[in-house]
């Protein structure tokens, strides 16, 4: 296993995030409660979550689909005032992720500990990080290009500066610094961080058995649907995740809903056979091993 270099840089921006979270939390407890504030945090949550769902994975990371330029660009601002890197860079190390899981090159390895797979990956340098020869077909995008030169300033005007001038109109600036800004980006990161942790180590493996990738509902509520992540291990040039009628994927619901006002086309599904042939491929192993230790 390769040493690696502790991340300065992304150490102190992650415990500085925490520490104003939890002066968020204390504002909204002890000094001001503001109903407009909190619904703000909200609807940042929500558009910031689609923009690393719908956008960083299931549009530029998983080609899944095609979308036009006014939604690449509002998954690529929302996406920055996430902090969780450039959509490239983003791309890049869920592409090692998917092509090397569960191997020591596995970005955020759930073999090296639930803990490691949350967020003790984000505190290390990795060897060839920084790499972005696997994301080459995105680079053909000028609006990822841009977000790459300018995601440091981009994440803190959107992800900061522009909630707090929103919350000054009501006059709730600090709050909504702390309460939209930081505290709803350290639940973000929480939820996005789930799926490298919980959605390995939680639910069931109904279409790949030999994969640590699992889907779960409970997953899949924290993180906008993403939780079906044995589907999606196993299926990943789909656009859906949950790919029943009744799994809980607002995403997948929001990229048809795309598809029907023009902002999103070619969406990518899996043939139904195909899914069904690998839930009996997985029935089948798991009767011939029943068998064996009978």
């Amino acid at each position: 296993m390769r040493t690696r270099q502790l991340d300065w840089t992304n150490t102190v921006i992650v415990v500085s995030a925490h520490i104003m979270a939890v002066l968020g939390i204390v504002y909204l407890a002890a000094f001001r409660f503001s109903w407009p504030t909190v619904v703000l945090a909200m609807a940042w949550y929500g558009l910031c979550g689609l923009a690393i769902t719908g956008g960083y994975h299931r549009l530029f990371a998983h080609p899944t689909y095609r979308a036009a330029w006014p939604l690449r660009a509002l998954y690529l601002v929302f996406g920055a005032a996430s902090a969780q890197n450039s959509a490239l860079k983003w791309a890049a190390d869920h592409r090692v992720h998917h092509a090397l899981t569960d191997r020591d090159e596995d970005p955020y390895n759930i073999s090296r500990g639930f803990w490691w797979a949350h967020i003790g990956w984000v505190f290390f340098r990795r060897p060839g990080e920084g790499d972005l020869s696997k994301v080459r077909d995105m680079s053909a995008d000028p609006l990822a290009r841009l977000q790459h030169r300018f995601y440091v300033p981009l994440a803190i005007v959107a992800g900061g500066l522009v909630p707090a001038a929103i919350a000054a109109l009501w006059g709730d600036l600090l709050g909504g610094l702390l309460v939209a800004g930081f505290l709803r980006l350290v639940v973000q990161w929480h939820a996005t961080f789930s799926i490298n942790s919980v959605a390995h180590s939680l639910g069931e493996r109904p279409y790949c058995a030999r994969s640590s990738a699992r889907d779960s509902w409970i997953t899949a509520l924290l993180t906008l649907g993403e939780g079906y992540h044995n589907f999606h291990h196993r299926f990943q040039t789909d656009y859906r995740n949950g790919v029943r009628w009744f799994q809980f994927d607002p995403t997948k619901w929001f990229v048809w809903c795309m598809s029907k006002v023009a902002l999103a086309r070619d969406l990518r599904r899996v043939p139904p056979h195909a899914i069904e042939r690998a839930r009996e491929a997985v029935r089948a192993e798991r009767l011939s091993r029943a068998g064996r230790a009978a």
